[in-house]
């Protein structure tokens, strides 16, 4: 018997149209994502966003003014690994359209003014070397200056830059201590941990705040599990650094979802005001 099979040739679908979810592994609707703010509308997994974006959804429209914006980084070591550190920092700033990790300006959120601040991990995984430091450093001596709360987004997965050597690891003493001086001078501190915050970052300012702010599942926390593992030989709980097992164990006041963000700082900003204006 001869078969005479006709098959419907595959509609090619437009580029973009799905994007695989990191946290479920489901094939998800683009447009869903973005219209939640790049969250799983399955899992609920936040996806990594730039900093750019981060101030368009979280401070009112047209209020953010950008400062220290011409600082950028300068390799004192001439640090040379596979590349140059100049050769890193060309090319990072060609492909973010940043000078460095960090955006620090001020902003109003939910009609409350602040200072407000956020690390990029598209730009060298958001590690914090000079220039991070000191604008996060500028960044609370400007809150104490104009007692403005001041809020503090961190996504810094590379901790320490390397390629700055001790320099970069002296940012974590400089950023505590004027974050010291920003609690003897009462004036509030809001830290909203993203994923990933580890290494210096995780252990100097973004843990330093008087509100402790984590997105969910964020993985937060000094080396990293597969590190801690290995140097130990311990078997590590599953959710090990998570923001929720943080959460369980003190470390964290809240785990706030991106699309109640600007909702809850609002609150929170809200009832600290009267502590800026003592």
């Amino acid at each position: 018997m001869a078969w005479n099979l006709r098959f419907r040739r595959k509609r090619d679908l437009p580029d973009g149209l799905w994007l695989k979810c990191l946290g479920c592994g489901q094939m998800v609707f683009a447009k869903q994502v973005e219209e939640r703010n790049q969250v799983c509308p399955e899992c609920n997994f936040h996806f990594r966003i730039s900093a750019g974006e981060r101030i368009r959804i979280t401070v009112d429209e047209g209020t953010f003014e950008e400062l220290y914006e011409d600082l950028e980084p300068v390799d004192y070591l001439d640090f040379t690994d596979r590349k140059s550190y100049r050769q890193r920092i060309d090319e990072e700033q060609a492909k973010t359209g940043l000078k460095d990790a960090c955006i620090i300006g001020t902003a109003s959120i939910g009609g409350h003014k602040t200072v407000f601040g956020v690390t990029d991990s598209n730009f060298m995984m958001g590690s914090m070397g000079a220039v991070v430091g000191e604008k996060v450093t500028l960044a609370a001596e400007e809150a104490v200056s104009r007692r403005l709360p001041l809020v503090l987004f961190s996504g810094s997965g590379g901790g320490a830059r390397m390629q700055e050597g001790v320099i970069s690891l002296s940012q974590m003493a400089k950023t505590a201590a004027a974050i010291a001086r920003l609690h003897d001078a009462r004036v509030p501190y809001i830290s909203i941990l993203t994923n990933p915050t580890m290494g210096g970052v995780a252990a100097s300012w973004a843990a330093l705040g008087d509100i402790l702010i984590a997105e969910p599942k964020a993985l937060i926390g000094f080396a990293g599990p597969r590190t801690i593992k290995l140097t130990l030989g311990i078997d590590l709980p599953d959710d090990f650094q998570s923001a929720e097992f943080l959460l369980s164990h003190g470390f964290m006041d809240m785990i706030v979802g991106r699309q109640n963000m600007k909702e809850e700082l609002t609150r929170l900003l809200a009832l600290l005001a009267p502590a800026t204006h003592e």
